[in-house]
């Protein structure tokens, strides 16, 4: 993980962007709609920016590494240790990007959310399962010659079901809905989470040895 934080400082062009983004993003939406009253399309405008956000922040994980690189690596630590470093830097990276995003959108544009613990929580397992799932999609991709395109297209499904359920609790916790009822959705998010470190843990060192 400190490896990830070294590279990641040296290259400060890169966070630069990341910011750029989310602060353009979230102008241009103030600019087209000054303040958001609609809690659906603010949620899910703010969800748009994060996943964007997102993907240009993870996909990078393992893609921009090469191969003699990656055999280096190999000889210094296990795949396991490999892959968890790199899921939870990045993790700690998107958290960092979801927040941000979401002090930024709130300012601009307003922010109608009526319980901000539940919608931090949403944060929270938001970019773990982000993280988790991007990481391993990088790992696949740096597989092939075509790395971006096969990114993109794995990308999008296999990250909906994890979508949809941070959609609908971030909607409860800007609703201002109890925790009883929203429940359900912290338990699928952290079931989804786990399901893709235990994947991550098992398979990566058979995409490592490739």
């Amino acid at each position: 993980m400190s490896k990830e934080v070294k590279l990641e400082w040296r290259n400060k062009f890169a966070l630069g962007g990341l910011l750029l983004y989310v602060v353009s993003t979230a102008f241009v939406a103030y600019l087209s709609f000054k303040k958001i009253v609609d809690i659906p399309v603010w949620n899910a405008l703010f969800w748009i920016i994060f996943l964007f956000g997102a993907t240009n922040a993870v996909a990078k994980a393992f893609v921009q590494d090469s191969k003699e690189k990656q055999l280096y690596l190999y000889t210094l630590a296990s795949p396991q240790a490999i892959i968890l470093s790199k899921m939870v830097y990045n993790g700690l990276l998107l958290f960092v990007i979801s927040v941000l995003t979401y002090i930024v959108f709130g300012v601009l544009v307003g922010n109608p959310v009526q319980n901000p613990t539940m919608y931090l929580t949403a944060l929270i397992l938001g970019s773990t399962g982000f993280s988790g799932t991007l990481s391993l999609l990088s790992a696949i991709a740096s597989q092939t010659q075509n790395n971006v395109s096969l990114l993109s297209i794995l990308g999008f499904p296999i990250l909906l079901p994890l979508l949809m359920t941070l959609l609908r609790l971030s909607k409860n916790a800007a609703d201002g809905i109890s925790w009883t009822m929203s429940l359900n959705y912290v338990w699928i998010l952290l079931a989804l989470n786990a399901i893709v470190f235990a994947l991550s843990y098992l398979l990566f060192p058979y995409l490592w040895r490739e």
